[in-house]
Formats: structure tokens, sequence, C-alpha cells
């Protein structure tokens, strides 16, 4: 089954609230590290794990740390999706890639032109594209930095909801709302909110979710998928499995 189609029946006729969980191998100490958390995710209810960033790791490294969480991720049916930071973020060894563009980045190059050079390589190797319109919210972490992103702020629910229906009518499949990787607190649940209500495709929500708290939190705001990042790698390994399984259940009760 297509990652998309099998991603959409969860969320539109399971009703569920998904988890994905991002592995930046470049955070991380080791690699080693980062393939054993994406491991222990996949075999604890993560619904996808996402590898890549907004520095963007690459090459052999993105073969190799791809290729060993996809091993144990496989034997659960859930999917590798890339995240890409740059055009190189390409394996094929994944199963699908966030095809992203940057919606309000100042740069045409994260709104067109990396799309344009990255697309007969993502065709060449096989790798499922999904369409993603991605916005970006103050603080924006090291994506504002990277994509040169014209920041929305945080009070301007208005203009975030804007851009996620400009992301919708452009033809994306899900809408990506970002705070950037460490931020200091989420998305504001207002936000979340009115864009849930103002969109017909899945809305994403990722940066700044320090604990399950704010996790659930965003999830009963609107939210179709709550990605996380830095909050797995600043978890131990020994409480890992739990945290994500915990997670999980919870998400599963929220209609």
């Amino acid at each position: 089954m297509k990652v998309e189609k099998y991603l959409l029946e969860k969320i539109e006729n399971e009703n569920e609230k998904l988890l994905f969980v991002l592995i930046d191998p470049i955070d991380y100490k080791s690699l080693e590290e980062a393939i054993e958390k994406g491991k222990i995710c996949a075999n604890s209810g993560a619904d996808a794990v996402l590898i890549g960033g907004s520095v963007g790791v690459q090459g052999e490294v993105l073969d190799y740390v791809t290729k060993s969480i996809k091993e144990e991720s496989e034997k659960n049916g859930v999917p590798i999706i890339l995240f890409p930071g740059n055009i190189a973020t390409l394996t094929k060894y994944a199963d699908a890639i966030y095809f992203m563009t940057l919606l309000n980045s100042r740069n045409t190059y994260w709104t067109s032109l990396a799309q344009i050079l990255a697309a007969p390589v993502v065709k060449r190797m096989g790798i499922e594209s999904i369409p993603v319109g991605y916005i970006v919210v103050e603080p924006g972490g090291s994506v504002g930095w990277v994509g040169d992103v014209n920041l929305i702020p945080r009070e301007k629910t208005k203009i975030a909801v804007a851009a996620a229906l400009a992301a919708q009518y452009m033809g994306n499949h899900f809408v990506l709302i970002d705070a950037g990787s460490g931020a200091k607190s989420p998305i504001p649940n207002e936000m979340v909110e009115e864009i849930s209500k103002a969109i017909d495709i899945p809305l994403i929500v990722a940066g700044g979710m320090k604990n399950e708290s704010d996790i659930i939190s965003i999830a009963k705001s609107g939210a179709n998928v709550l990605q996380i990042g830095t909050l797995v790698q600043q978890t131990k390994k020994e409480k890992l499995a739990d945290y994500i399984s915990s997670i999980k259940k919870k998400l599963r009760k929220i209609k």
C-alpha cells in the first residue's frame, strides 16, 4: 500500500491522531544512537519515522541510517519518510518523502528551484512523493535561518490560516506548520484550531512540544499528525519505548 494512502486511511477512516518521530542523525552523538532510537520508536507505536532535518543529512550516512532503521520498522509496517533539508536528502531506502514547498520563504530556491532540481532524482529512485505545504512560525529554529523564512508571528493566526489555505489550494495533500526544532513553546493552540477548521487536508504540527501534555493539547486543538524530534532525542533510551507507547495510547482516545 502507498504510504500516503495508508496515512490517510488512518486519519480519515479510523479518525486517528498520528504520531511521527523525526530522527536527525546530525543531532545525535553517534549514528548508532540515532538508529537505535528510531527502531525503538518504530516498535513502540509511532505511525511513521521521519529521517532528515534542516541541515540536511545525505549520502552514505543517510543510506546507512535509513536502511538500518527500516530493517526494524518494516516488521511493524511503519513507513520511513524523508524530511529533506535540501536536494541531497534522498535515499532509495526510504518509503516516501515529504515533497515540500516552504511557502513563507523569501528565497525562490526553497519555494520552487529545489523542487525542480530534486524531482528527476526522486522519480528515478522510485520514492513516493507526498506533497506537503510547509509553513514556519516564530521562532523558526534552524529551518527559519536555513530557509530564509519570513516567519509568521505567533499572534497572527489569520496569516497562518491564509498560508494553510494557500497550501491546500496550490495542490498540497498535507499542511505542516512548524515552530522550529527546539522552540521554547509549541504552535499556539488557537492557531492550530483555526487552521484545522479552515482546511480540508490533514494538518501536521511540529516544533516546541516538550512533553506529553503539549502533544495531547495540540492534538485536541485539531492537529491530525503530531511530529516530534527534539523530545525523542532528549528522552533517555531506557524510557523511550514506554514514553512513545503512552503518548500513542492517549492520542487514540482523542476523536
